[in-house]
């Protein structure tokens, strides 16, 4: 009895071979695209620029030729000869003649100004009352005497009859003599001006003392005008 051969076994046996002319075939199929693309490229470009390909195909083959090497030259090697004796002799003149040296005068610079030293005079003491108290030479009543010899009646006063007693005030210095007169009281009529002015030529007093020295005092004294 002859068996019966079962097609599914054998197409089993044979799956190797097939897979191998499918991958066979596969492969040529994509080797036949891409040579078709270049083909298809190849012919546009010979369309387009005909002569341009004829040309290249006639250009002759150059040959490059290599450049000559350059020649390198060795540097000479120059032989330095041993030292040599030197026979000249410098001659060095040391007498030389030293010439006195001028120095230049030394600049003297002036001298800031300074400004002056203000001494501020202290003012003296005056004093209202000493030990030995300033007085008239000859006493206070020679002194009322020589006012009243040499006191002129105001004539404003005469016709204002005018009458009234003058307080004046002054410094009697250390040499006795009399200034900073001042009017303490006032009568008017010009007898202020006459007691002043009679004052002022009366002669000099004795200055008052402080521990037996001269110092200046202060004094004031009082003149009456009265019309007869």
């Amino acid at each position: 009895m002859e068996a019966k051969k079962n097609t599914q076994v054998d197409l089993h046996k044979k799956k190797g071979l097939f897979f191998s002319i499918g991958l066979v075939v596969t492969c040529m199929f994509i080797i036949s695209a891409f040579e078709w693309k270049s083909y298809t490229e190849v012919a546009k470009v010979d369309i387009q620029n005909d002569e341009t390909f004829e040309e290249m195909i006639d250009i002759p083959i150059t040959q490059i030729q290599e450049p000559p090497k350059p020649v390198i030259q060795q540097p000479e090697v120059v032989e330095v000869p041993d030292e040599e004796e030197i026979d000249d002799e410098i001659e060095v003149n040391l007498d030389v003649e030293i010439k006195d040296i001028v120095t230049p005068a030394p600049v003297i610079k002036p001298k800031k100004k300074t400004p002056p030293k203000i001494i501020e005079e202290k003012e003296e003491k005056i004093f209202l009352i000493s030990e030995t108290q300033a007085m008239p030479k000859g006493g206070i009543s020679a002194f009322y005497k020589y006012i009243g010899e040499n006191l002129d009646y105001p004539a404003q006063a005469r016709r204002m009859s005018i009458e009234g007693t003058v307080v004046l005030q002054f410094i009697v210095e250390k040499d006795g003599s009399l200034t900073d007169f001042k009017v303490l009281k006032s009568v008017g009529g010009g007898c202020d001006e006459e007691a002043i002015r009679v004052l002022k030529k009366s002669p000099k007093w004795s200055p008052g003392k402080q521990r037996g020295v001269p110092v200046r005092v202060r004094r004031s004294i009082p003149i009456r005008f009265t019309l007869r």
